[in-house]
């Protein structure tokens, strides 16, 4: 799914914070690490200095973007929108992003409704569909001839979307609370690359000129 559509299931837009700044992380550990190469080819305190000054940055974006997945998967029975309003919306047209959501979900979760098919039941959408079908995006891929109608409902997916969406974002979350530690080890590893730089480097020596 793309972020306009996760982005309808989330009650709070800052929900997708965590992400961004580990993307940022990533960006600037990244970065760092080009500007590592150099500064071991390169015999100067300056690179040396900022190549440190980048990974205190890196350390700092990457602390912040653990606490705030912490915090949102301690949370996430409160931030995830509850679905029934989203399914509700549900037209069922092509040109509402609110119906490609939807879509969009049940078939990458491959679910089907809030907590089973039987939610589409109580939706205005099937009920102008003569009360027949829920959406082909609830037909399991198995059953090539799956129509969506309620009358086959093996041919549907059982279980429902809350769950599956609350189960990959706990995921998403947790990946990033555990990436911390991962690249903690690293920087520690590269504090002590350049540690051992500056004390072998050797220090510039000056002479006094004589006076003729």
């Amino acid at each position: 799914m793309k972020y306009e559509q996760s982005s309808l299931f989330f009650s709070e837009s800052y929900m997708t914070l965590p992400v961004l700044v580990t993307v940022t992380s990533a960006a600037l550990l990244l970065v760092t690490g080009c500007l590592g190469s150099w500064v071991s080819l390169k015999d100067s305190v300056c690179l040396q200095g900022l190549f440190v000054y980048l990974l205190v940055v890196v350390f700092c974006v990457e602390s912040t973007a653990s606490a705030l997945a912490y915090f949102h998967s301690v949370n996430l029975d409160t931030e995830v929108a509850p679905l029934s309003g989203v399914f509700q919306n549900y037209t069922g047209s092509s040109q509402d992003p609110n119906s490609r959501s939807v879509d969009a979900m049940q078939e990458k979760f491959k679910c089907c409704g809030v907590k089973g098919y039987t939610d589409w039941l109580e939706t205005a959408w099937f009920n102008k569909t003569g009360g027949l079908w829920v959406p082909h995006s609830c037909c399991n891929v198995t059953f090539s001839s799956c129509n969506g109608t309620v009358h086959q409902p093996w041919q549907l997916y059982k279980q429902g979307c809350q769950v599956e969406l609350e189960r990959a974002i706990q995921f998403a979350l947790k990946m990033i609370i555990w990436g911390f530690p991962l690249v903690f080890v690293v920087e520690i590893a590269l504090f002590l690359l350049v540690a051992q730089l500056m004390r072998t480097h050797t220090p510039m020596s000056y002479q006094v000129l004589e006076k003729r």
